[in-house]
């Protein structure tokens, strides 16, 4: 039989790919906050050198626009030092770059509204004819202001070009960092998943080895103490293990039965063989109380026992169809029967043994009966299902002979004690006891006593 994964594999593996996913997108949001983090940082940085140009700026009386030699962001003055800056009118008359240039002609490029800011990422072709890092895009910060000189005002736009290589070299660098310690932490929380796992499932596997133990015949039930998931499972193992071994026990029991019932009779056959002219009527006699012996035997082996998942069963239909039979059967005695069962009275029992425990305990009241029997059953405070049989014949002579193993069926009187006795072994099976006393009619009467039931 081919077996499928694990519980352990498919629990971790199951627990690695929601790590995976869960880290994954843990990195990813942490290196965008990151990366926004960053620009926002940047912009602000390009955003305060415009504010610098703007205090350093000046127009003459002619517009043209008159800048300092030193400025007080040294890397506006050093040639190709990543950082550019441009001013330029809106006619185009005049402008002015930033001697980090080396020269070279920036491109105009699309210039915000006046009093407003403009922030973006750039390709290097947008922004100079001979392209100053062509490989490389650019993070641009413009503002448009009005400029007023007495009475004449000229729009200007501020322009300040920054290379992006620094912000991806940072950014870069962070995303290393991120997922070398997401790999780490998962690996780790793998890892000690996977060892909380193993610890977690150990009682799985210690039930396993021990019916694996059981199997072997090294013990008889398990026997280890488990966490309170599979004291459940454990209980009813242990239910079905003594239920099995009782049926076992029972079968074996009945063969036991089977073979020592069956010498009398076939020593009465063999004795009418030295007999001839009897030998007929001798043979059909034991014929017929070996065929009772063999149904009695095969109807003690046969009965379920307490069975841990068998439905509920109502009792009062199988009360009064065992009630209609035995007025049928026993209708030359005219018996009045006293029948009392809730109707809605159900208990955990096969019908095969509420018909057997019923039948043989109402049969044999049904036989010794003079006149009256009565049937009570009920539930009490404890939770026990209570039967009492009762009749108004002439008892028990020996209550203790009930329930004896090794009585041959011949050494009894016929039909006293013989249904009693699979009554015994049936109520032995679901753990129960009977007690046979006299009733308040004067005749024999039968308890028996079923413990209380708790669902499987």
């Amino acid at each position: 039989m081919k077996t499928s994964w694990s519980i352990r594999s498919r629990l971790i593996w199951a627990a690695a790919l929601v790590l995976a996913v869960f880290l994954a997108g843990a990195g990813w949001a942490v290196q965008q906050a990151h990366a926004d983090s960053v620009l926002a940082q940047r912009y602000s940085r390009l955003q305060t050198t415009i504010y610098l140009l703007l205090a350093a700026a000046e127009l003459d009386v002619g517009g043209a626009i008159i800048m300092p030699d030193e400025l007080a962001e040294p890397r506006l003055t050093l040639p190709r030092s990543g950082l550019y800056a441009s001013i330029a009118r809106a006619d185009g008359k005049a402008s002015w770059q930033s001697g980090s240039a080396l020269g070279q002609a920036l491109a105009p490029v699309p210039s915000p509204a006046l009093g407003q800011w403009q922030f973006t990422m750039v390709a290097p072709d947008a922004l100079s004819v001979g392209a100053l890092l062509p490989s490389r895009a650019f993070l641009k910060a413009s503002y448009a202001v009005m400029w007023a000189v007495g009475a004449q005002q000229t729009p200007l736009v501020f322009t300040v070009l920054e290379d992006r290589a620094d912000f991806d070299r940072e950014l870069k660098a962070f995303m290393r960092t991120l997922w070398l310690w997401l790999g780490a932490t998962g690996t780790l929380l793998l890892l000690t998943q996977t060892l909380l796992l193993r610890w977690a499932l150990k009682p799985l596997g210690d039930m396993a080895q021990e019916i694996e133990r059981i199997e072997q015949g090294q013990q008889t039930q398990l026997l280890g103490r488990y966490p309170k998931e599979l004291a459940g499972l454990t209980r009813n193992l242990n239910l079905l293990i003594e239920q099995e071994r009782t049926r076992q026990t029972r079968y074996r029991q009945a063969l036991d039965d089977l073979a020592h019932s069956l010498k009398t009779p076939l020593a009465a056959l063999r004795a009418t063989l030295s007999a001839p002219e009897a030998l007929p009527a001798r043979v059909a006699e034991q014929v017929r109380r070996m065929d009772d012996i063999v149904v009695h035997q095969l109807g003690r082996a046969g009965a379920a026992g307490s069975v841990l998942f068998v439905p509920p069963l109502r009792l009062a239909p199988v009360l009064q169809r065992i009630h209609d039979t035995l007025c049928k059967v026993y209708a030359d005695k005219h018996l009045v029967w006293s029948l009392t069962c809730a109707d809605d009275l159900t208990w955990r029992l096969s019908e095969g043994d509420a018909f057997e425990l019923l039948g043989n305990l109402m049969d044999n009241a049904a036989k010794w009966a003079r006149q009256q029997a009565v049937v009570d059953i009920r539930i009490d405070d404890d939770q026990r299902l209570c039967i009492r049989v009762s009749d108004d014949g002439p008892g028990f002579a020996d209550p203790l002979i009930v329930g004896q193993r090794r009585v041959r069926l011949d050494e009894q009187v016929p039909g006293h004690g013989i249904g009693l006795a699979v009554v015994n072994d049936l109520v032995g099976s679901h753990k129960g006891s009977l007690q046979v006393t006299r009733s308040a009619l004067g005749g024999a009467q039968v308890d028996v006593i079923l413990p209380g039931q708790t669902a499987a």
